[in-house]
């Protein structure tokens, strides 16, 4: 993989903590960055493909979706 240098500027907190989460895991901060950068845009591409897939489902009002569901409860309700 190859790697871009980035000058990023953190709280002084958080680069605390990352100094010791990167200790204690024997890594660098720089890996550690990665990693939750690429986990926070994995998750992005998931929700975008998501609402995606669903762009063409019917809307239905608040109001009705909400009718809906309290009557399917009460039904399950029932059934106990």
């Amino acid at each position: 993989m190859k790697y871009t240098k980035a000058t990023i500027y953190l709280d002084e907190n958080i680069h605390k903590a990352l100094k010791i989460r990167a200790a204690m895991l024997s890594t660098s901060i720089s890996s550690l960055a990665n990693n939750a950068i690429k986990e926070s845009l994995e998750e992005d591409a998931i929700d975008l493909k998501a609402i995606q897939d669903r762009k063409n489902e019917k809307e239905t009002p608040l109001n009705i979706f909400l009718k809906k569901t309290k009557q399917e409860i009460k039904h399950k309700r029932k059934k106990h």
